[in-house]
Protein backbone atom coordinates (compact mmCIF):
# COMPACT_ATOMS: atom_id res chain seq x y z
CA UNK A 1 0.00 0.00 0.00
CA UNK A 2 1.23 3.68 -1.01
CA UNK A 3 1.21 5.52 2.59
CA UNK A 4 -0.60 8.77 2.05
CA UNK A 5 -0.01 12.14 3.70
CA UNK A 6 -1.74 14.81 5.27
CA UNK A 7 -0.93 17.44 3.24
CA UNK A 8 -3.19 15.90 0.63
CA UNK A 9 -6.36 15.22 2.59
CA UNK A 10 -8.52 16.25 0.23
CA UNK A 11 -7.40 13.91 -2.60
CA UNK A 12 -7.57 11.26 0.38
CA UNK A 13 -10.68 11.58 1.14
CA UNK A 14 -11.95 11.74 -1.89
CA UNK A 15 -10.63 8.45 -2.92
CA UNK A 16 -11.69 6.78 0.89
CA UNK A 17 -15.82 8.01 -0.20
CA UNK A 18 -15.31 5.80 -3.44
CA UNK A 19 -14.64 2.88 -1.41
CA UNK A 20 -18.11 1.03 -0.51
CA UNK A 21 -16.08 -2.00 1.02
CA UNK A 22 -14.23 0.29 3.73
CA UNK A 23 -17.13 2.82 3.95
CA UNK A 24 -19.47 -0.33 5.04
CA UNK A 25 -17.29 -1.76 7.37
CA UNK A 26 -16.01 1.25 9.23
CA UNK A 27 -19.90 1.59 9.80
CA UNK A 28 -20.62 -1.55 11.17
CA UNK A 29 -17.42 -1.07 13.18
CA UNK A 30 -18.26 2.44 14.55
CA UNK A 31 -21.80 1.75 14.99
CA UNK A 32 -21.25 -1.61 16.96
CA UNK A 33 -18.46 0.77 19.17
CA UNK A 34 -21.09 3.48 19.82
CA UNK A 35 -23.92 0.75 20.97
CA UNK A 36 -21.55 -1.00 23.82
CA UNK A 37 -20.56 2.60 24.90
CA UNK A 38 -23.69 3.82 25.58
CA UNK A 39 -24.33 0.33 27.42
CA UNK A 40 -21.48 0.78 29.13
CA UNK A 41 -21.78 4.25 30.31
CA UNK A 42 -25.43 3.99 31.39
CA UNK A 43 -24.42 1.43 33.73
CA UNK A 44 -22.42 4.04 35.78
CA UNK A 45 -24.12 6.41 37.69
CA UNK A 46 -21.76 9.13 38.32
CA UNK A 47 -20.08 8.98 34.44
CA UNK A 48 -20.21 12.80 34.24
CA UNK A 49 -18.53 13.38 37.44
CA UNK A 50 -15.73 10.59 36.91
CA UNK A 51 -15.06 12.93 33.78
CA UNK A 52 -14.62 16.19 35.50
CA UNK A 53 -12.57 14.03 37.85
CA UNK A 54 -10.07 12.69 34.80
CA UNK A 55 -10.05 16.40 33.28
CA UNK A 56 -8.96 18.05 36.28
CA UNK A 57 -6.21 15.61 36.96
CA UNK A 58 -4.95 16.04 33.77
CA UNK A 59 -5.20 19.70 33.98
CA UNK A 60 -3.22 19.86 36.82
CA UNK A 61 -0.59 17.26 35.60
CA UNK A 62 0.08 19.35 32.66
CA UNK A 63 0.52 21.96 34.07
CA UNK A 64 3.60 20.80 36.48
CA UNK A 65 4.37 18.20 34.01
CA UNK A 66 7.92 18.80 34.33
CA UNK A 67 7.69 17.93 38.45
CA UNK A 68 5.67 15.19 37.75
CA UNK A 69 7.99 13.69 35.06
CA UNK A 70 10.91 13.88 37.19
CA UNK A 71 8.95 12.35 40.65
CA UNK A 72 7.89 9.93 38.11
CA UNK A 73 12.20 9.40 37.06
CA UNK A 74 13.29 9.08 40.04
CA UNK A 75 10.92 6.79 41.76
CA UNK A 76 11.08 4.51 38.43
CA UNK A 77 15.07 4.42 38.85
CA UNK A 78 15.05 3.80 42.44
CA UNK A 79 12.73 0.50 41.01
CA UNK A 80 15.68 -0.66 39.20
CA UNK A 81 14.09 0.89 35.58
CA UNK A 82 16.77 2.44 33.86
CA UNK A 83 14.98 5.90 32.44
CA UNK A 84 15.85 7.58 28.84
CA UNK A 85 15.07 10.85 28.03
CA UNK A 86 14.15 11.08 23.83
CA UNK A 87 13.99 14.47 22.54
CA UNK A 88 12.43 14.07 19.17
CA UNK A 89 11.61 10.65 17.12
CA UNK A 90 15.05 10.26 15.94
CA UNK A 91 16.71 9.92 19.35
CA UNK A 92 14.09 7.70 20.32
CA UNK A 93 15.02 5.27 17.58
CA UNK A 94 18.54 5.80 18.56
CA UNK A 95 17.78 5.02 21.92
CA UNK A 96 15.81 1.39 21.42
CA UNK A 97 18.41 0.41 18.73
CA UNK A 98 21.41 0.59 20.93
CA UNK A 99 19.49 -1.16 24.06
CA UNK A 100 18.97 -4.14 20.86
CA UNK A 101 22.40 -3.73 19.93
CA UNK A 102 23.87 -4.12 23.62
CA UNK A 103 22.11 -6.90 24.58
CA UNK A 104 22.92 -8.81 20.93
CA UNK A 105 18.89 -9.11 20.91
CA UNK A 106 17.52 -10.39 17.28
CA UNK A 107 14.33 -11.54 17.72
CA UNK A 108 12.05 -8.77 18.66
CA UNK A 109 8.10 -8.48 19.43
CA UNK A 110 6.01 -5.83 20.02
CA UNK A 111 3.18 -5.03 21.44
CA UNK A 112 0.80 -2.46 20.31
CA UNK A 113 1.62 1.21 20.28
CA UNK A 114 0.68 4.38 18.95
CA UNK A 115 3.67 6.18 20.13
CA UNK A 116 6.08 3.81 18.37
CA UNK A 117 4.19 4.28 15.15
CA UNK A 118 4.47 7.81 15.90
CA UNK A 119 8.66 7.82 15.41
CA UNK A 120 8.73 4.85 13.06
CA UNK A 121 9.98 2.51 15.20
CA UNK A 122 9.24 -0.47 13.31
CA UNK A 123 11.48 0.91 10.07
CA UNK A 124 14.36 2.30 11.87
CA UNK A 125 14.68 -0.91 13.83
CA UNK A 126 14.15 -3.25 10.30
CA UNK A 127 17.02 -0.32 8.72
CA UNK A 128 19.22 -2.54 11.47
CA UNK A 129 18.24 -5.94 10.86
CA UNK A 130 15.92 -6.06 13.66
CA UNK A 131 12.56 -5.18 12.72
CA UNK A 132 9.91 -6.34 15.57
CA UNK A 133 6.76 -9.03 14.87
CA UNK A 134 3.51 -7.04 16.08
CA UNK A 135 1.84 -9.15 17.88
CA UNK A 136 -1.58 -7.27 18.28
CA UNK A 137 -3.82 -9.30 16.17
CA UNK A 138 -4.93 -6.36 14.30
CA UNK A 139 -1.19 -4.57 14.18
CA UNK A 140 0.02 -8.04 13.19
CA UNK A 141 -2.70 -8.21 10.34
CA UNK A 142 -1.83 -4.55 8.81
CA UNK A 143 2.30 -5.53 9.32
CA UNK A 144 1.59 -8.40 7.08
CA UNK A 145 -0.32 -6.05 4.49
CA UNK A 146 2.35 -3.63 4.52
CA UNK A 147 -0.26 -0.72 6.03
CA UNK A 148 -0.48 1.56 8.92
CA UNK A 149 -3.05 1.63 11.38
CA UNK A 150 -6.62 2.78 10.20
CA UNK A 151 -7.85 3.82 14.45
CA UNK A 152 -6.17 4.21 17.28
CA UNK A 153 -7.57 1.01 19.06
CA UNK A 154 -8.54 -1.14 15.84
CA UNK A 155 -5.69 -0.98 13.37
CA UNK A 156 -7.62 -2.94 11.26
CA UNK A 157 -11.06 -1.47 11.64
CA UNK A 158 -11.19 -1.21 7.66
CA UNK A 159 -10.62 -4.62 6.48
CA UNK A 160 -13.54 -7.09 6.39
CA UNK A 161 -13.08 -11.22 6.98
CA UNK A 162 -12.97 -11.53 3.57
CA UNK A 163 -10.13 -9.49 3.17
CA UNK A 164 -8.35 -11.01 6.30
CA UNK A 165 -8.42 -14.65 5.05
CA UNK A 166 -7.21 -13.36 1.26
CA UNK A 167 -4.31 -11.53 3.27
CA UNK A 168 -3.56 -14.79 4.84
CA UNK A 169 -3.67 -17.24 2.17
CA UNK A 170 -0.91 -14.70 0.49
CA UNK A 171 1.02 -14.42 3.38
CA UNK A 172 0.88 -17.68 5.27
CA UNK A 173 -0.12 -19.95 2.81
CA UNK A 174 -3.53 -21.25 4.43
CA UNK A 175 -5.91 -23.39 2.84
CA UNK A 176 -8.75 -20.74 2.07
CA UNK A 177 -11.51 -19.70 4.84
CA UNK A 178 -13.50 -16.72 5.99
CA UNK A 179 -14.21 -17.98 9.45
CA UNK A 180 -12.90 -15.76 12.17
CA UNK A 181 -12.37 -18.90 14.43
CA UNK A 182 -10.05 -20.02 12.07
CA UNK A 183 -8.17 -17.15 11.16
CA UNK A 184 -7.47 -15.85 14.98
CA UNK A 185 -6.21 -20.10 15.30
CA UNK A 186 -3.69 -19.26 12.48
CA UNK A 187 -2.93 -16.21 14.04
CA UNK A 188 -2.06 -17.53 17.71
CA UNK A 189 -0.01 -20.43 16.23
CA UNK A 190 2.46 -18.36 14.26
CA UNK A 191 2.66 -15.44 17.34
CA UNK A 192 3.51 -18.06 19.84
CA UNK A 193 6.70 -19.50 18.42
CA UNK A 194 7.70 -15.60 18.05
CA UNK A 195 6.91 -15.27 21.85
CA UNK A 196 9.07 -18.53 22.41
CA UNK A 197 11.98 -17.18 20.91
CA UNK A 198 12.00 -13.55 21.79
CA UNK A 199 14.77 -11.96 23.62
CA UNK A 200 13.42 -8.42 23.30
CA UNK A 201 10.31 -7.03 24.34
CA UNK A 202 8.61 -3.07 23.27
CA UNK A 203 5.31 -1.60 24.07
CA UNK A 204 3.51 1.38 24.91
CA UNK A 205 2.28 2.83 27.93
CA UNK A 206 -0.99 3.53 28.64
CA UNK A 207 -0.47 5.54 32.45
CA UNK A 208 2.80 5.73 34.07
CA UNK A 209 2.40 6.70 38.17
CA UNK A 210 4.66 9.46 39.41
CA UNK A 211 3.94 8.39 43.15
CA UNK A 212 5.40 4.57 42.50
CA UNK A 213 7.23 5.09 39.00
CA UNK A 214 5.23 2.06 37.29
CA UNK A 215 3.50 1.65 34.36
CA UNK A 216 0.09 0.30 33.05
CA UNK A 217 -0.30 -1.60 30.08
CA UNK A 218 -4.10 -2.59 29.37
CA UNK A 219 -4.89 -4.66 26.61
CA UNK A 220 -7.51 -7.51 25.52
CA UNK A 221 -5.64 -10.05 23.78
CA UNK A 222 -2.92 -11.28 26.87
CA UNK A 223 0.24 -10.58 23.92
CA UNK A 224 1.42 -7.46 25.90
CA UNK A 225 1.56 -9.72 29.12
CA UNK A 226 3.23 -12.14 26.88
CA UNK A 227 5.66 -9.20 25.43
CA UNK A 228 6.38 -8.41 28.71
CA UNK A 229 7.15 -11.50 30.83
CA UNK A 230 8.90 -13.83 28.25
CA UNK A 231 11.60 -11.74 26.50
CA UNK A 232 14.60 -10.97 29.12
CA UNK A 233 14.52 -7.60 28.28
CA UNK A 234 11.33 -5.31 27.84
CA UNK A 235 11.34 -1.51 26.25
CA UNK A 236 8.36 0.86 27.11
CA UNK A 237 7.79 3.81 24.71
CA UNK A 238 6.16 6.59 26.87
CA UNK A 239 4.88 10.07 25.86
CA UNK A 240 5.42 12.41 28.74
CA UNK A 241 2.19 13.25 28.51
CA UNK A 242 1.06 9.77 29.83
CA UNK A 243 2.25 10.57 33.77
CA UNK A 244 -0.23 10.67 36.16
CA UNK A 245 0.23 11.91 40.00
CA UNK A 246 -1.09 9.12 42.21
CA UNK A 247 -1.88 5.40 41.90
CA UNK A 248 -5.29 6.17 43.14
CA UNK A 249 -5.78 8.36 40.15
CA UNK A 250 -5.71 5.21 37.56
CA UNK A 251 -9.08 4.12 39.81
CA UNK A 252 -10.86 7.03 37.67
CA UNK A 253 -8.91 6.29 34.13
CA UNK A 254 -9.50 2.54 34.39
CA UNK A 255 -13.49 3.36 34.50
CA UNK A 256 -13.31 5.82 32.20
CA UNK A 257 -10.99 4.35 29.28
CA UNK A 258 -12.71 1.13 28.37
CA UNK A 259 -15.81 1.94 28.63
CA UNK A 260 -15.55 4.67 26.28
CA UNK A 261 -13.54 2.80 23.62
CA UNK A 262 -14.10 -0.73 23.71
CA UNK A 263 -17.71 -0.56 25.30
CA UNK A 264 -15.80 -2.91 28.32
CA UNK A 265 -16.50 -2.74 31.90
CA UNK A 266 -13.01 -2.94 31.72
CA UNK A 267 -10.05 -4.62 29.79
CA UNK A 268 -9.36 -8.22 29.72
CA UNK A 269 -5.74 -7.62 30.82
CA UNK A 270 -3.84 -4.74 33.17
CA UNK A 271 -0.49 -4.98 33.29
CA UNK A 272 1.41 -3.08 36.05
CA UNK A 273 5.34 -3.30 36.02
CA UNK A 274 7.73 -1.61 38.72
CA UNK A 275 10.67 -2.21 38.16
CA UNK A 276 12.33 -5.17 36.42
CA UNK A 277 11.29 -8.85 37.66
CA UNK A 278 13.44 -11.67 37.21
CA UNK A 279 10.79 -14.00 38.70
CA UNK A 280 7.90 -13.30 36.41
CA UNK A 281 9.01 -10.60 33.98
CA UNK A 282 11.44 -8.78 32.30
CA UNK A 283 14.84 -9.24 33.77
CA UNK A 284 15.89 -5.45 32.38
CA UNK A 285 13.54 -2.70 32.20
CA UNK A 286 13.78 0.19 29.94
CA UNK A 287 11.12 3.14 29.93
CA UNK A 288 11.85 5.74 27.63
CA UNK A 289 10.18 9.33 27.75
CA UNK A 290 9.36 10.69 24.50
CA UNK A 291 8.82 14.48 24.04
CA UNK A 292 8.47 14.93 20.19
CA UNK A 293 7.08 18.40 20.36
CA UNK A 294 4.82 17.64 23.72
CA UNK A 295 7.01 20.16 25.78
CA UNK A 296 6.03 22.87 23.15
CA UNK A 297 2.33 22.14 23.34
CA UNK A 298 2.07 21.60 27.19
CA UNK A 299 4.15 25.44 27.01
CA UNK A 300 1.16 26.56 25.03
CA UNK A 301 -1.85 27.42 27.05
CA UNK A 302 -4.35 27.31 24.23
CA UNK A 303 -3.25 23.88 23.16
CA UNK A 304 -2.50 22.31 26.25
CA UNK A 305 -5.16 20.31 26.80
CA UNK A 306 -4.86 18.35 23.57
CA UNK A 307 -2.27 15.91 25.81
CA UNK A 308 -5.20 15.10 28.05
CA UNK A 309 -5.93 12.32 25.40
CA UNK A 310 -6.10 9.03 27.08
CA UNK A 311 -5.95 7.29 23.85
CA UNK A 312 -9.25 5.22 24.22
CA UNK A 313 -10.26 6.24 20.32
CA UNK A 314 -14.08 7.67 20.89
CA UNK A 315 -13.70 10.49 19.13
CA UNK A 316 -12.85 8.34 15.98
CA UNK A 317 -16.29 6.15 16.60
CA UNK A 318 -18.50 9.60 16.99
CA UNK A 319 -16.90 11.69 13.96
CA UNK A 320 -19.34 11.97 11.09
CA UNK A 321 -15.90 12.29 8.60
CA UNK A 322 -13.93 9.56 10.20
CA UNK A 323 -16.95 7.45 9.40
CA UNK A 324 -17.23 8.14 6.56
CA UNK A 325 -13.23 7.98 5.06
CA UNK A 326 -11.60 6.28 7.86
CA UNK A 327 -8.21 6.60 9.35
CA UNK A 328 -5.99 6.35 6.03
CA UNK A 329 -7.19 9.61 4.51
CA UNK A 330 -5.61 11.37 7.35
CA UNK A 331 -2.11 10.60 6.18
CA UNK A 332 -1.01 10.62 9.78
CA UNK A 333 -1.00 7.87 12.93
CA UNK A 334 -3.46 9.66 14.79
CA UNK A 335 -6.71 9.59 12.58
CA UNK A 336 -10.04 11.42 13.49
CA UNK A 337 -10.59 14.52 15.73
CA UNK A 338 -7.68 13.97 18.38
CA UNK A 339 -5.30 13.11 15.00
CA UNK A 340 -6.50 16.54 13.25
CA UNK A 341 -5.42 18.56 16.78
CA UNK A 342 -2.50 16.54 17.75
CA UNK A 343 -0.54 15.69 14.41
CA UNK A 344 -0.11 19.11 13.14
CA UNK A 345 1.50 20.23 16.30
CA UNK A 346 4.04 17.17 16.52
CA UNK A 347 7.90 17.31 15.54
CA UNK A 348 7.96 16.02 11.86
CA UNK A 349 4.61 16.34 10.95
CA UNK A 350 4.86 19.82 9.13
CA UNK A 351 2.42 18.55 6.11
CA UNK A 352 -0.47 17.99 8.49
CA UNK A 353 -1.91 22.14 8.43
CA UNK A 354 -5.00 20.64 6.55
CA UNK A 355 -6.30 18.30 9.00
CA UNK A 356 -7.79 20.78 11.25
CA UNK A 357 -9.92 21.43 8.31
CA UNK A 358 -11.49 18.00 8.00
CA UNK A 359 -14.22 18.57 10.87
CA UNK A 360 -17.64 19.18 10.30
CA UNK A 361 -17.35 21.09 13.94
CA UNK A 362 -20.29 19.27 15.13
CA UNK A 363 -18.93 18.65 18.53
CA UNK A 364 -19.58 15.25 19.23
CA UNK A 365 -15.93 14.31 19.46
CA UNK A 366 -16.28 16.75 22.34
CA UNK A 367 -19.08 14.93 23.66
CA UNK A 368 -17.66 11.47 24.01
CA UNK A 369 -14.51 12.41 25.10
CA UNK A 370 -14.10 10.58 28.66
CA UNK A 371 -11.51 13.65 29.72
CA UNK A 372 -13.69 16.58 27.96
CA UNK A 373 -11.75 17.90 25.56
CA UNK A 374 -12.92 20.77 24.02
CA UNK A 375 -11.72 19.88 20.35
CA UNK A 376 -13.95 22.03 18.65
CA UNK A 377 -12.32 25.15 20.00
CA UNK A 378 -9.08 23.26 19.20
CA UNK A 379 -9.41 22.94 15.72
CA UNK A 380 -10.91 26.40 15.32
CA UNK A 381 -7.51 27.65 17.20
CA UNK A 382 -5.14 25.58 14.82
CA UNK A 383 -7.49 26.99 11.62
CA UNK A 384 -7.17 30.76 12.85
CA UNK A 385 -3.53 30.04 13.37
CA UNK A 386 -3.00 28.39 9.76
CA UNK A 387 -4.54 30.98 8.53
CA UNK A 388 -2.50 33.54 9.92
CA UNK A 389 0.96 31.97 9.11
CA UNK A 390 0.42 29.75 6.09
CA UNK A 391 2.83 26.72 5.27
CA UNK A 392 4.67 28.27 2.17
CA UNK A 393 2.83 26.29 -0.28
CA UNK A 394 -0.39 27.44 1.02
CA UNK A 395 0.59 31.35 0.99
CA UNK A 396 -1.16 31.92 -1.78
CA UNK A 397 -4.53 31.18 -1.69
CA UNK A 398 -7.05 30.62 -4.97
CA UNK A 399 -7.94 34.19 -6.77
CA UNK A 400 -11.86 33.26 -6.50
CA UNK A 401 -11.23 32.35 -2.76
CA UNK A 402 -9.51 35.08 -1.87
CA UNK A 403 -12.22 37.23 -4.20
CA UNK A 404 -15.26 35.52 -2.28
CA UNK A 405 -13.77 36.14 1.17
CA UNK A 406 -13.76 39.85 0.03
CA UNK A 407 -16.85 40.56 -1.06
CA UNK A 408 -18.42 38.40 1.54
CA UNK A 409 -16.71 41.03 4.28
CA UNK A 410 -17.71 43.76 2.27
CA UNK A 411 -21.00 42.83 2.41
CA UNK A 412 -21.21 42.34 5.91
CA UNK A 413 -19.94 45.38 7.31
CA UNK A 414 -23.48 46.90 8.03
CA UNK A 415 -27.24 46.22 7.84
CA UNK A 416 -28.23 47.87 4.40
CA UNK A 417 -25.24 45.93 2.53
CA UNK A 418 -26.37 42.78 4.03
CA UNK A 419 -29.87 43.06 3.58
CA UNK A 420 -28.84 44.03 -0.26
CA UNK A 421 -26.75 41.03 -0.68
CA UNK A 422 -30.11 38.46 0.76
CA UNK A 423 -32.08 40.32 -1.70
CA UNK A 424 -29.59 39.52 -4.21
CA UNK A 425 -29.15 35.82 -3.15
CA UNK A 426 -32.70 35.54 -3.34
CA UNK A 427 -33.01 36.73 -6.74
CA UNK A 428 -29.78 34.52 -7.99
CA UNK A 429 -31.48 31.10 -6.70
CA UNK A 430 -34.66 31.67 -8.47
CA UNK A 431 -32.01 31.16 -11.83
CA UNK A 432 -32.09 27.38 -13.51
CA UNK A 433 -29.16 25.63 -12.46
CA UNK A 434 -27.36 27.88 -10.66
CA UNK A 435 -27.05 25.63 -7.81
CA UNK A 436 -24.91 23.38 -9.17
CA UNK A 437 -22.31 26.00 -9.98
CA UNK A 438 -19.21 26.78 -9.15
CA UNK A 439 -18.75 25.18 -4.83
CA UNK A 440 -22.19 24.99 -4.39
CA UNK A 441 -22.05 22.18 -6.89
CA UNK A 442 -19.85 19.96 -4.66
CA UNK A 443 -23.09 20.24 -1.82
CA UNK A 444 -25.39 19.87 -3.86
CA UNK A 445 -24.56 16.83 -5.99
CA UNK A 446 -25.80 14.83 -3.01
CA UNK A 447 -27.69 17.28 -0.68
CA UNK A 448 -31.23 19.38 -1.57
CA UNK A 449 -29.98 23.13 -1.58
CA UNK A 450 -32.50 24.35 0.92
CA UNK A 451 -35.03 27.13 -0.86
CA UNK A 452 -34.78 30.88 0.54
CA UNK A 453 -38.56 31.43 2.61
CA UNK A 454 -40.83 34.39 0.76
CA UNK A 455 -40.54 36.35 4.22
CA UNK A 456 -37.12 36.78 5.31
CA UNK A 457 -36.28 36.25 9.02
CA UNK A 458 -35.49 40.11 9.53
CA UNK A 459 -39.10 41.18 8.31
CA UNK A 460 -41.15 38.77 10.11
CA UNK A 461 -41.13 40.40 13.60
CA UNK A 462 -42.70 43.85 11.40
CA UNK A 463 -45.17 41.25 9.94
CA UNK A 464 -46.45 39.50 13.02
CA UNK A 465 -47.12 43.07 14.31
Amino acid sequence: MTHLDAEHFDQNARAALQDATLRQALRRATDLFAERRARAIGAVEDWEALREQARAIKAHTLARLDHYLTQFADQAERAGVKVHWAKDAAAACRIVAQIAADHDCHRLVKAKSMATEEIGLNAALARADKEPIETDLGEWIIQLAGETPSHIIVPAIHKTRQAIGALFVDQLGIPPTTEPAVLADHARQRLRAHFAQADLGISGVNFGVAETGTILILENEGNARMTTTLPRVHIAVMGIEKVIPRFADLEVFLRLLPRSGTGQHLTTYQSLLTGPSPQDGPRELHVVLLDNGRSRIVADEAMRSTLACIRCGACLNACPVYQQIGGHAYGSVYPGPIGAILSPQLDGHAGATTLPFASSLCGACKDVCPVKIDIPSLLLELRHRAVLSPPPHQRRRPFLERLGFRLWAFCHRGPRRQALLMFLTRLLLRVPGVRRLGPAGAWTATRELPAPPRLPFRRRPEARR
